[in-house]
Formats: structure tokens, C-alpha cells, sequence
């Protein structure tokens, strides 16, 4: 149970990282919490710093989600898994990860809304029906330029997408909905600003 523990504090840790405060203090010393939206977000990073470091900003975060479920769960089933699944740990990492995201400990638990993260974790639970949901994504995003929109159908789409190819995989499932619930609960104010067509674009 130790290594569990230590595995999920880690994972949180990592998903905890301030990815985008960091960079833009270090890139071009500003606080990203002063600019923009004043979310600690790769689109945030993507708006104020320029595409180049929002785009390394969102690889980072990706990384935080991805790379704890690829090293810790392994690490944890190998201990014996405590009598869940190799998959069922990598729900769990992922899942503190994610919070650590979305709450980190090193900016007073006020992070990012949890995207870049969950994709991380998604892709390296689920490969494939994170690429569909991420291609419909982009296809939305670059069509309407809302980063939003683009979040928002991707986090309708990939538990249902996770249905479709993980049908057995009950908890698989039940989890894939709670993280979409929480990303689209993340993005509320960014619902209510697109239905009344005051949502801010990735560019005008």
C-alpha cells in the first residue's frame, strides 16, 4: 500500500508542476495569473507568450499526465498491484496527476482547467480513442478558433469513445466520465461567455 501512496503523491507532484508560470517568468518574466485569462493554462501561454512557447507549455503538461501513468503504475504492479488491474492503478496516478493539475500545491491549489493533463493520461491509457476525440478537437478548434469548444467536445466524446472500445472495462469507463464532468465543469465560465458569443479566440 506504501508504494501505491508514494506513487500517487508523486504523480501529484508531477501533475503539480506550474508548467506555464514557471515559462513565462523564465521566458519573459511576467506572471501569467496578471495576463490574458489569468489561467495557468497552455492556452493562456499560447495567447500571451506566443505559439512556440505555448506549444511547449502544452507538451509539458501532457508529459505530467502521461509520464506518471507510464512509470508508476508499472512500478506499483510490479509490487503486487494490490489487487487491481495494471490499468485500474494507471486510473488512479492519472487521476492525481490530473488534480495536481488542476489544484497545484505551489500556486496556492489554483492551477490550470485540467486539459493538457488529461490528455496525457488518456493517451497513455487509451491511444486510440484519445486520437479520435483529440482529431475532432482540432478539427473544432480550427474551425471556430475556440480552444473551449474544442476541450469541451473532447470531453463529451472520449467516454463515450472509451465505451465503444473498452465495453468491459467498467471503472475504465465510470472514470473517463468523471474527468469529463470535471473538465466541463472547469470550463463553465467559458460555456456561458460562448452562448453569449463573448468567448475569446486562440487568435482573432
Amino acid at each position: 500500500m506504501i508504494v501505491l501512496l508514494i506513487a500517487l503523491l508523486a504523480a501529484y507532484l508531477i501533475g503539480s508542476i506550474p508548467t506555464s508560470y514557471l515559462v513565462g517568468k523564465l521566458a519573459r518574466g511576467i506572471d501569467l495569473r496578471e495576463h490574458g485569462s489569468g489561467n495557468l493554462g497552455a492556452t493562456n501561454a499560447f495567447r500571451v507568450l506566443g505559439w512556440k512557447i505555448g506549444v511547449f507549455v502544452l507538451i509539458c503538461d501532457v508529459l505530467k499526465g502521461a509520464v506518471p501513468v507510464l512509470v508508476f503504475s508499472g512500478i506499483v504492479a510490479e509490487r503486487g498491484g494490490f489487487g487491481l488491474a495494471k490499468y485500474n492503478i494507471g486510473l488512479l496516478i492519472g487521476l492525481a496527476a490530473i488534480m495536481g493539475h488542476i489544484f497545484t500545491i505551489f500556486m496556492k491549489f489554483k492551477g490550470g482547467k485540467g486539459v493538457a493533463a488529461s490528455m496525457g493520461v488518456f493517451l497513455a491509457l487509451a491511444p486510440l480513442p484519445f486520437l479520435i476525440a483529440f482529431s475532432a478537437s482540432i478539427l473544432l478548434i480550427s474551425v471556430t478558433r475556440y480552444v473551449s469548444a474544442g476541450s469541451l467536445i473532447g470531453a463529451i466524446l472520449l467516454p463515450i469513445l472509451v465505451y465503444i472500445f473498452y465495453p468491459d472495462r467498467v471503472f475504465f469507463i465510470i472514470f473517463t466520465i468523471i474527468v469529463g464532468i470535471l473538465l466541463i465543469v472547469r470550463h463553465r465560465s467559458n460555456i456561458v461567455r460562448l452562448l453569449k458569443g463573448r468567448e475569446n479566440k486562440l487568435f482573432p
